[in-house]
């Protein structure tokens, strides 16, 4: 064979020839273009069996002759279409080598490739294409040729077909011819449409609990519409939110019906109905957290959910001021729509807050509905009974509320995100009974993540927090509607609830209007060890709108982070940066998840 003169040597030296496999071999590559040469690698199963410990000789002659179409593909890839490939196995054609007849040791695979020259598109054609269809820049005459490009262009052109209705429309033909000469790519491809389908029947399988005539609701797939792959997609995400299946795969028909529809095969697999988990929280000034659940997914049939929740906090810490909390939830998905769903919450809680102590009752009932995977939104009507003990003496509060909440979230990972945003807004109208006042509770928050660096080992999160009462007076406000700074969830390295007003009366207690800001450096030192600086600053005042007397407070520290894979263990070390113990005093606090 002539000595090519463009190569990519690569030598394997084995060293247990005992054995006839594999074991310390060396790769040694030159010539060639530092990214050809990771592409070929990437390419090759040959590298693939580097750390093998047990590649024998008949493994490596039948990767080596494998690696033929694969180096030839890689190439083609990259609009080199003249290529010349040998691999010698002890200096014999790996091709001419049956992997019967192996021998029981091999010294050396020599890998030789001509990649030839670049190829540039002559001819880019592909029709027809619906109205609208876009193909990408990189399928068109004088672009560098390759087959991911003409996979991309088909991609693209079959894709906008179905969009449209026309579900079986495929690659109906293709001519590709070379021109060696010129260097040029002539590539000619013919999509076959096919004909408008409407959707057909829907046909489940795999269900073991849940009804059918449920599975098909909460699916939502238009039957009789015309046929629409993203209500595919839909169809899919719905049934999986509901939490009841592991896997949900809608298949379409090979052939349509002859009235023009697609009938599909919708197959899911049924989770356990039944789930438990618990969580848990410290803090050296709120003491500790623990919470629990048990849920069922399938309560009636119809994937209904029913939530038990029960929290108890303050743990450490005089037994007069723990916290309790129970928690009933029920969810029924695809109520009126496919994408809205009925909750019933019942909540008994107990609160002992620095500036007030409660016992209270709620039930509140609504809508949730599901715009899309990012954008949800919530109406509910609930009534409250409230005992409580404050700055202003025992009192008792009766409300009928509305709650109105949307939230756009496009995070990346809810639990340790690195990049997207967050944005929530509730508005609570309230009607108070007896002798309570009326107003309007509202509360806003936003969070953005941006990642940077390597694969965003950089991360640089901000949130802001804003809450206002209007309505009542201070002192007739709704005492959990009042709103306090410090601790975890607003100000770390201030004491828990340390920031309110001062009333009248000379009492402490909680302010009307507040707001917070809270920035984060995190930093991935290894795969499962993340540090973070941070710095929080919270501001209260007396009257809605941010009127009246006011005060604020921040607090800065540094935290670490254990990445178990389901969400970051999260340990803060903080101080106050504002009063008279800034710098002096410190808060721990633990917790699962990222701060926000």
């Amino acid at each position: 064979m002539n000595r090519l003169h463009r190569t990519i040597l690569c030598t394997f030296f084995l060293t247990v020839p005992l054995a006839g496999t594999a074991q310390d071999l060396d790769l040694n590559i030159t010539g060639g273009s530092a990214e050809l040469r990771s592409e070929l690698k990437d390419a090759m199963s040959l590298v693939a069996l580097l750390d093998a410990e047990d590649a024998t000789p008949q493994a490596l002659i039948a990767a080596a002759q494998a690696d033929y179409g694969r180096i030839v593909a890689a190439l083609y890839g990259g609009g080199r279409f003249a290529p010349s490939v040998s691999i010698q196995i002890d200096e014999r054609e790996a091709a001419d080598i049956s992997p019967f007849e192996a021998p029981a040791r091999i010294t050396t695979i020599l890998v030789e490739v001509d990649p030839g020259p670049r190829f540039q598109f002559g001819r880019a054609e592909i029709a027809p294409l619906a109205d609208g269809t876009v193909i990408p820049e990189t399928f068109q005459s004088g672009a560098r040729a390759g087959t991911g490009p003409i996979r991309d262009a088909v991609d693209v052109g079959v894709a906008a077909w179905r969009n449209v209705g026309h579900a079986k429309a495929r690659l109906e033909e293709q001519q590709i011819t070379a021109d060696h000469p010129n260097r040029a790519l002539d590539v000619r491809l013919g999509l076959a449409p096919g004909p408008r389908l409407r959707f057909g029947d829907v046909v489940v399988t795999g269900n073991d609990r849940v009804r059918r005539t449920r599975i098909r609701e909460i699916a939502g797939l238009p039957q009789g519409d015309v046929f629409d792959p993203q209500e595919i997609s839909e169809a899919e995400r719905r049934l999986r939110q509901t939490g009841v299946f592991s896997s949900v795969a809608v298949a379409e028909a090979e052939t349509p019906n002859a009235d023009g529809s697609l009938d599909l095969a919708l197959q899911v697999a049924e989770q356990k109905p039944r789930r438990f988990g618990f969580g848990a929280e410290l803090s050296t000034q709120e003491g500790g957290k623990i919470s629990a659940f048990w849920l069922h997914r399938n309560l009636f049939q119809g994937a209904e959910r029913l939530r038990v929740d029960g929290e108890v906090s303050g743990i450490g810490t005089d037994t007069s001021e723990m916290d309790y909390a129970l928690t009933l939830t029920y969810g029924r998905p695809a109520t009126f729509t496919p994408d809205t769903e009925f909750y019933l919450t019942a909540e008994i809680e107990q609160l002992n807050e620095p500036g007030f102590s409660s016992n209270q009752i709620g039930i509140s009932s609504g809508l949730l509905h599901r715009f899309s995977d990012q954008l949800s939104a919530s109406f509910g009507l609930g009534y409250r009974y409230i005992d409580t003990q404050d700055a202003f003496g025992d009192r008792q509060f009766q409300l009928l509320t509305a709650d109105l909440e949307a939230t756009y979230d496009t995070r990346n990972n809810s639990l340790n995100p690195t990049g997207g945003y967050y944005l929530s807004a509730t508005g609570t109208p309230f009607l108070g009974l007896d002798d309570t006042e009326s107003g309007l509770r509202f509360t806003t928050d936003a969070r953005g993540y941006v990642g940077f660096g390597a694969e965003d080992r950089f991360v640089l999160a901000g949130r802001a927090q804003i809450g206002s009462v209007w309505g009542p007076s201070l002192e007739d406000t709704v005492p959990d509607y009042l709103f306090y700074s410090g601790g975890g969830g607003t100000v770390r390295g201030q004491a828990y609830q340390s920031l309110g007003v001062t009333a009248e009366n000379g009492e402490f207690t909680g302010g009307q209007s507040f707001a917070a800001l809270s920035a984060e450096l995190r930093a991935s030192v290894r795969d499962t060890i993340g540090l973070v600086g941070f710095y929080d600053t919270g501001f209260i005042t007396d009257e809605s709108g941010f009127a009246g007397e006011s005060d604020w407070h921040a607090g800065a520290g540094f935290g670490l982070r254990y990445n178990t894979g389901i969400g970051p263990i999260r340990v803060d070390i903080a101080t106050p940066v504002t009063g008279d113990e800034a710098g002096q005093a410190f808060e721990l606090y633990i917790g699962i998840g990222q701060a926000f």
